[in-house]
């Protein structure tokens, strides 16, 4: 099916390959000097690469395409026996080749197993030079690794996936002989024609862009109806009608121990106790937040004065006010926080309640 739709694309497009992309020359680049037209910036050092051979390699392509977490793709030809070889010798079946996809993925993003368990889903894995309409050696199933550290991973997964079939599994893993990029033509493929043919059900790319979802934030801004119903009334003056709460008279102005302080209408961390000290004033008082990113600063003229307000940037929580009169071997600064506007975790509890992270932040220098 795939072939004569490429001899259908050749006939029409030969003036500009002949000129352009040297079609019928074995004129491309070797092994490691690859093009980047369709791969994205990859700024993330720790990329790494793994090659699928999936039958039809515009489908294969496409498919990983919509996977978070894949940076960059490529298609060609893998662990044949010539060099440099042009599509018509691929498919003449005298040179070994697979259609293969090299794939570039984060793995802070996503898996390998991840992709393998959904490559699978893509292939009849029992089926020997055969994928959809598609028969020859060129279309057989395997996934080729460069890294050693990747065989093991490779081959178990596999090895794991074969127990849900009744047949034998025929997919190749074996390291990576050799890799020559495809025509022009044949890369992104999909993405060109819209309407091209593939072996891959449609509704298989829907589900690989949603396969790997980003993450929920741990922490998220609370509806104001939610907030009205969980905080109490003065919680929620404080923190959505930017109140402040008596002096003296508050949960925190003199708690000495040790933990760390949270948004109450979000759980995020904001302050920790080491940074926490008597002030006079009657309220909390901290020389800094954890990071500056965990807080707005906005310019508050309420009240007859020029203040510098404080809030918690996923909360959107009024939090108080930032002043110059801090210690001056801490910074200068005073952060004076209601208290109605915070939650105390202390130390004892914080692994318990998530922020076993945030412990070395108490270890006092």
């Amino acid at each position: 099916m795939k072939n004569i739709l490429i001899v259908l694309g050749i006939i029409l497009g030969i003036a500009v390959f002949a000129a352009g992309s040297g079609l019928f020359k074995k004129n491309r680049p070797d092994v490691v000097e690859v093009k980047k037209e369709n791969e994205k910036i990859m700024d993330n050092k720790n990329v790494r690469e793994i090659y699928f051979a999936g039958g039809c390699f515009w489908g294969t392509e496409h498919f990983f395409q919509q996977i978070r977490g894949v940076v960059g793709t490529e298609v060609g030809y893998a662990n044949g026996n010539t060099q440099n070889p042009t599509y018509e010798e691929v498919i003449s079946h005298t040179t070994g080749f697979a259609e293969t996809v090299k794939v570039k993925y984060d793995p802070e993003q996503v898996d390998l197993k991840l992709l393998i368990d959904l490559y699978f889903k893509t292939i009849d894995p029992t089926s020997k030079d055969q994928q959809g309409n598609d028969r020859g050696n060129q279309y057989r199933t395997g996934i080729y690794f460069t890294d050693k550290t990747d065989e093991a991973v490779v081959k178990d997964e596999v090895q794991k996936l074969a127990k849900n079939y009744n047949k034998p599994v025929v997919v190749e893993t074996i390291p990576l002989k050799n890799f020559y990029r495809a025509e022009d033509y044949h890369q992104d493929y999909l993405d060109k024609n819209p309407g091209g043919y593939c072996h891959i059900e449609p509704g298989l790319f829907e589900m690989a862009k949603k396969a790997n979802p980003l993450p929920k934030p741990a922490y998220q801004k609370q509806d104001k109806k939610v907030l009205k119903e969980k905080l109490t009334a003065e919680q929620y003056n404080v923190t959505q009608e930017n109140g402040t709460e008596r002096p003296f008279q508050n949960e925190y102005w003199n708690e000495t121990r040790e933990g760390i302080y949270v948004d109450i209408t979000t759980g995020e961390p904001l302050f920790v106790s080491t940074d926490k000290f008597e002030s006079g004033c009657g309220w909390p008082s901290f020389s800094k937040p954890i990071t500056k990113g965990l807080i707005d600063e906005k310019l508050d003229r309420s009240h007859g004065m020029d203040r510098v307000e404080v809030r918690s940037k996923t909360g959107d929580a009024h939090l108080g006010h930032v002043f110059t009169d801090g210690p001056q071997d801490k910074g200068g600064l005073r952060y004076c926080i209601n208290s109605a506007s915070l939650k105390f975790i202390p130390k004892a509890e914080m692994e318990t309640k998530g922020y076993g992270k945030y412990l070395p932040l108490l270890d006092k220098k």
